[in-house]
């Protein structure tokens, strides 16, 4: 079996993940691929060179649920890093996290998103997400609530 490019990588990859909001609910994804394969998730993906973290944000909303957005906040920075059971670093990312306002478009799976569904943030406990993903949430959340 070889390897995905993303494994073992000689870098961290840099990634933007994004809260995306459509009233008071909240876009999730079912993960397609590792890491976190099968898992639910916040939208997002790898940047390209030449792309700024905002035009990635956008790009993969676009790819992975169909829709436009309007890009926010900078919500944060997260270090990703997934060892192997021999300890060597299997997947390292650097995730940079916004907030956005759904536009326009009805959302549906596309890329690597196998899965997707409008979250009401009070049931987020049934989609088992990654502590730093709630954090996120949570934290775009109180920002959205400040700004009213």
């Amino acid at each position: 079996m070889s390897k995905s490019p993303r494994e073992y990588p000689d870098y961290p990859i840099a990634g933007v993940g994004v809260v995306v909001w459509k009233d008071a609910s909240v876009l999730l994804i079912r993960r397609g691929r590792p890491p976190r394969e099968g898992e639910w998730s916040l939208p997002g993906g790898r940047q390209k060179l030449g792309e700024t973290t905002r035009q990635t944000a956008i790009r993969e909303i676009r790819e992975e649920a169909g829709i436009e957005i309007a890009v926010g906040h900078l919500l944060d920075v997260i270090d990703s890093v997934i060892p192997d059971g021999d300890g060597r670093i299997r997947y390292h990312y650097t995730l940079v996290d916004f907030d956005a306002e759904w536009q326009a478009g009805e959302a549906r799976p596309g890329g690597d998103a196998a899965a997707i569904e409008w979250a009401d943030p009070a049931d987020l406990a049934r989609y088992h997400l990654w502590d730093e993903t709630l954090r996120i949430i949570a934290l775009s959340a109180e920002l959205r609530e400040t700004l009213v």
